[in-house]
């Protein structure tokens, strides 16, 4: 068999060598020879263009020769990653060349290897007998390097600074830029890097695209803004007015997101999903900024044939509720970044914001109650906070314990204090699900003490991970002698979180607070303000500290933390409160029906 294979790359790289330059366009040989695979696509069979229109010039600009730099940010559901395959398998067929496939981690371009590579090659005849099997004892033929004829194709994260920095490259396809890391090891920016490698080649192409992140940071949105700066302008099928898709357009009756349609910019018609192929098939790509000779493409869910607006209209009436949710729509839904709130928030503004309640008489939209602590040389500080559904908070306590970390008492009381029950307005009670404790400080080895034997009670130790863009709970891991749980905290994506939540209306914030909180714990919760700074050459945002003490808001970070550790289905405990509300009146309805069916001599002689 293998015998075979190698006679079938003989008799390519014979045919290689007197083949005359490729006459087809990118998306012409997608049409003639892509095959979709059934694991990897909700179509699979033979790739067709004309499915999303909007595609096909993002792809043959690989065939312009006067473009070198391709750009394109986009939403989610618009196909990029299937532009890439369809480039990477025309130019093993077409146009062989030296290609670099960049994603943003090692075990990312391994999965983009082995789901979506592996399994275009094995369904498209044209390209099934260029590349050998990985599973071949063959060390050109890997999961991350490939050999074929006049070419190869090497696949690394853009932390990997050797595979960054190897051999010459013509062919650059760089995947979600916005996810890199800020540097490759020591060498600086894993684009300039990558890009470095194509400097030989007169006919390089380099290729990046991304779902934008927050604004001003956004490597995509830096890039598109130095292209072209094409947008797809499709026809009201009306008027035949030609305009971008802008979800401010978007509308739908109140409450009922299954009737959203487009209304359109010129003449008001509102325009149907069904009408939606036809305006794509219609539209055309338009350059606003034609002095750039880098071609740069905007696209996002509104234009999606795998998306509807109902959809997108159902997922936005849920993102809006708090802002996490809502910039995940705003970066993957409509392809755009999101920018952040002021640079910091004043307390006294936050001391208008008290509510009626305490810990003796928590909200009845309080659902889950956790706890934050934080460890200092002579206290430790805890915050509980109740959840409610869409992850809404409410502060309802803050405790200090004075007392040596390093002794047993105060982790005695710590201890008591966790085991308290809340009632809220109904005498509904509460207890502390879930509690994080900071390890990070010089009482290490106590933390993984207290935690190690209470993990039952999901009392855990926590670390925090200061890089930007970090899951606000990560995977546990097991630590000391006793291997304690310990699980890593994005203190910045939680810190993010936070200030949009501080600096949402009060009218529609979903971070509440108790009675009881004082002015110190307004200026400790505000204690931090986001500042630029410029890291291994690539701009960034970092939290500064403005005031001597942050407790508050660490304790409020860890609060987060447990949550999200917990991800508890807020539904499934709505519901049992309501069966558990129900049960004390059937029980009075059972004995009062048994009352009045208990009839004897002494009972019914009357």
């Amino acid at each position: 068999m293998e015998y075979l294979q190698n006679m079938q790359i003989v008799l390519k790289n014979t045919k290689q060598t007197f083949k005359p330059p490729p006459k087809l366009k990118l998306s012409e040989w997608s049409d003639r020879y892509r095959k979709l695979s059934p694991e990897s696509s909700a179509e699979a069979g033979q790739w067709n263009t004309s499915r999303a229109e909007y595609q096909r010039e993002i792809m043959d600009t690989f065939n312009n020769p006067n473009i070198e730099r391709i750009v394109v940010m986009t939403s989610s559901q618009v196909g990029k990653t299937e532009i890439i395959l369809n480039a990477i398998g025309y130019y093993i067929d077409q146009d062989a060349s030296p290609i670099l496939i960049v994603q943003p981690t090692l075990a990312m371009g391994q999965a983009f290897s082995k789901d979506r590579l592996s399994a275009m090659i094995r369904d498209s005849e044209k390209l099934r007998g260029s590349v050998k099997d990985a599973r071949s004892r063959d060390a050109n033929n890997t999961t991350m390097h490939k050999k074929f004829a006049g070419g190869h194709l090497t696949i690394v994260g853009s932390n990997s600074a050797s595979g960054l920095a190897s051999r010459p490259i013509r062919i650059l396809l760089m995947d979600e830029v916005d996810r890199y890391e800020l540097s490759a090891g020591s060498e600086g920016s894993p684009i300039a890097l990558a890009v470095a490698r194509t400097k030989t080649f007169w006919n390089r192409k380099i290729f990046m695209c991304s779902t934008p992140t927050i604004k001003g940071l956004s490597a995509i949105e830096a890039a598109f803004e130095e292209s072209d700066k094409r947008y797809y302008y499709v026809p009201c099928p009306e008027c035949e007015h030609k305009q971008v898709l802008k979800w401010k357009n978007v509308v739908w009756e109140e409450d009922k997101p299954e009737t959203a349609a487009y209304a359109c910019e010129e003449c008001g018609s509102v325009i149907e999903e069904s009408k939606k192929q036809w305006m794509l098939k219609h539209g055309e790509w338009r350059a606003s900024n034609e002095s750039s000779n880098t071609a740069g493409f905007h696209i996002s869910e509104l234009y999606s044939v795998w998306s509807t607006w109902s959809q997108m209209a159902t997922n936005f009436l849920e993102a809006k509720k708090n802002p996490e949710t809502l910039k995940t729509f705003i970066n993957t839904a409509l392809g755009e970044s999101w920018e952040e709130q002021g640079d910091a928030v004043e307390y006294d503004t936050l001391l208008q914001r008290r509510l009626a309640y305490d810990k003796t008489n928590v909200p009845e939209d309080v659902l889950v109650i956790t706890a934050g602590i934080d460890c200092q040389k002579d206290r430790l500080e805890c915050q509980l906070v109740g959840w409610g559904k869409n992850y809404e908070a409410w502060v309802i306590d803050y405790k200090i314990f004075w007392g040596d970390p390093n002794a047993f008492n105060v982790w005695s009381d710590l201890d008591a204090y966790l085991k308290k029950r809340y009632k809220t307005e109904t005498n509904r009670i509460i207890p502390i699900s879930c509690a994080c404790i900071d390890s990070g400080g010089h009482h290490t080895n106590m933390v993984y003490q207290f935690t190690k034997p209470r993990q039952a009670r999901r009392i855990f130790a926590i670390k925090g991970l200061s890089q930007a863009g970090k899951p606000i709970a990560n995977r546990p891991t097991f630590v000391g002698k006793n291997k304690a749980v310990l699980y890593g905290v994005g203190t910045d994506t939680a810190k993010e979180s936070i200030f949009a939540r501080l600096s949402t209306d009060p009218e529609s914030t979903t971070l509440h607070f108790c009675s009881d909180v004082d002015e110190e714990y307004f200026k400790q919760l505000t204690a931090e303000k986001r500042v630029t700074k410029w890291i291994r050459g690539k701009k960034s945002l970092i939290w500064k500290q403005i005031r001597p003490r942050n407790e508050a808001l660490d304790t409020l970070v860890y609060n987060f933390a447990a949550i999200y550790i917990l991800n508890p289905n807020y539904d499934v405990i709505e519901h049992k409160i309501l069966v558990n509300n129900s049960k004390p009146q059937q029980k009075a309805q059972q004995k009062q029906k048994k009352g009045i069916n208990r009839e004897n001599f002494a009972t019914s002689w009357k």
